[in-house]
């Protein structure tokens, strides 16, 4: 069968929202100390974050952090973070068995932000804390001035409000792993009394419900139905979080894990939809997929798993997983998907950003450098503006143990408006064979292809690492052309391809 697609600006899915390119930063392991803070490095500035690091985030294209966690956030007490540094208290951190400094806290992030030109989304504790806690923190971070906390901001140096718009409530408060675990009703009750409590302060908040933490849990679907019936009417968002490995060797599986992610959205999609249909509702809930990446989650548990009583150690190498080749392929994948949903997934945070399971590493004294995921990230930010169009893509098929059968291709395009730029983004998950795309753009007139390139390599578990920091990266496709109205294009096997077209 070969394989075709359309594209055509009157297939539009919706308006691709700048924050669906966010990342996730989480006081977890080396993420922020010996990540993104590390004073006595060569390229440190003077508040001691790394100036390579800001370099490589800003070519990431990240548009929106969330902070603090993540499994952090339901054992913190942000009044640990504020104030003078050599005042704050040693911690414990029981979601990641270490030690929390506090030496970076919430202004430190934030004059961070400003430096990669990040918008802060701001995650509550609603794990081992609850609505006062919750309210004092917007207080402390919203308001200009003139009450207790907000005063307090100034005094320790931040005269303007941090005016944070979009706020997490809570983290996967489904997971029995979390501190302070609530069955469904319950964590549906609190996050709806915090949602109306902060809303007395802002109504205009963007507020995101915790759903499911991961679509294979066994209250998955049922955990987002109660949650949305206590909070339909509180909050904008619900969250979706998902993380995917090749188990077994089953590489033709993995492959197609952005099969898993689009019955995870369409699934929530429709529960949601059926809330507000019950409750007589027009408004429309979207989802904030604020954690999504591959993760070997089984080489944690097994290797990097920290216990003892004994043993808290301050920021430890944990989840610094080395990205493959394949797993670039999929992560891609994975972007196209939540392109693909633009009209629901509004917002979306890859876990993690740096050192732990990221697209940028770090050496301490050393190089900092980018894994084989960074590449579609960068790209697929850079090129995907306007709105995410449906291709309506014919492609052969194969099977797989976990997902059945499932297409050898998978692609979305976007088209600019204002500009007229097109970009196509594309993965061939065939362990064995290239492919030819045709692609119909004759709905749109006068395109050239402006740049077309493809992340594979005859070896699919090559990495990039410490001593070989640039062995993986984007070669050009040269392959792709125009004749007519008709753009081909020849897909490596397992590849992922970004082509930007332009009149």
């Amino acid at each position: 069968m070969p394989a075709a697609l359309t594209i055509d600006p009157r297939f539009a899915v919706g308006p691709i929202n700048r924050r669906l390119f966010g990342s996730f930063v989480e006081h977890l392991g080396r993420c922020v100390y010996d990540g993104i803070y590390e004073p006595g490095h060569s390229t440190a500035d003077a508040e001691g974050f790394r100036q390579d690091v800001i370099d490589l985030v800003n070519e990431l294209g990240v548009s929106a952090i969330r902070y603090p966690g993540g499994n952090f956030v339901s054992g913190f007490r942000w009044e640990d973070s504020v104030g003078p540094r050599d005042q704050r208290p040693r911690r414990l951190d029981l979601a990641w068995h270490s030690t929390e400094t506090n030496e970076v806290g919430l202004h430190e992030f934030s004059g961070w932000l400003e430096k990669v030109g990040s918008e802060l989304m701001l995650a509550v504790n609603l794990g081992t804390r609850g609505t006062l806690e919750a309210l004092d923190l917007l207080e402390y971070s919203n308001i200009g001035g003139g009450t207790a906390l907000s005063d307090q901001r100034v005094a320790n140096g931040h005269a303007e409000p941090f005016d944070v718009r979009m706020w997490c409530l809570g983290n996967e408060m489904d997971g029995p792993w979390q501190l302070g675990h609530r069955s469904a009703d319950d964590y549906g009750k609190i996050a709806s009394q915090t949602a109306k409590a902060l809303r007395q302060v802002d109504p205009e908040l963007e507020l995101v419900v915790c759903g499911s933490s991961s679509a294979h849990m066994p209250t998955f679907g049922e955990w987002e139905r109660v949650v949305l019936t206590h909070t339909y009417d509180d909050v904008d968002y619900i969250s979706c979080h998902a993380y995917y490995e090749e188990k077994n060797g089953d590489l033709g599986s993995f492959l197609a894990s952005a099969v898993d992610m689009d019955h995870f959205i369409e699934t929530v999609v429709a529960t949601a939809d059926h809330v507000g249909a019950v409750k007589g509702s027009t408004k429309k809930i979207d989802i904030s997929f604020d954690e999504w990446n591959v993760w070997y989650i089984d080489r944690y548990h097994g290797v990097d798993k920290i216990e003892g009583v004994d043993n808290w150690p301050v920021a430890p190498r944990l989840l610094e997983d080395a990205y493959s080749v394949a797993d670039a392929v999929v992560f891609g994948n994975l972007l196209i998907s939540l392109l693909k949903h633009a009209d629901r997934v509004t917002s979306a945070s890859l876990a993690q950003l740096v050192n732990v399971i990221a697209p940028i590493m770090t050496e301490p004294g050393g190089i900092a450098w980018k894994q084989t995921t960074f590449f579609p990230f960068a790209t697929t930010s850079r090129l995907a503006v306007g709105s995410s169009l449906e291709v309506r893509l014919e492609s052969p098929v194969y099977k797989t143990e976990v997902y059945g059968e499932v297409p050898v291709l998978d692609a979305v395009a976007t088209h600019d408006a204002e500009t007229g730029a097109v970009a196509l983004f594309l993965v061939n998950r065939d362990q064995t064979d290239a492919h030819e795309v045709s692609v119909d753009i004759s709905a749109l007139a006068g395109l050239t292809v402006k740049e077309s390139v493809s992340l594979w390599d005859d070896d699919r578990s090559a990495t990039n690492t410490l001593d070989d920091p640039e062995r993986v990266g984007l070669t050009p496709n040269e392959t792709a052309s125009i004749d007519g109205g008709r753009l081909t294009v020849t897909l490596p096997p397992v590849s992922w391809t970004a082509i930007s077209l332009g009149a």
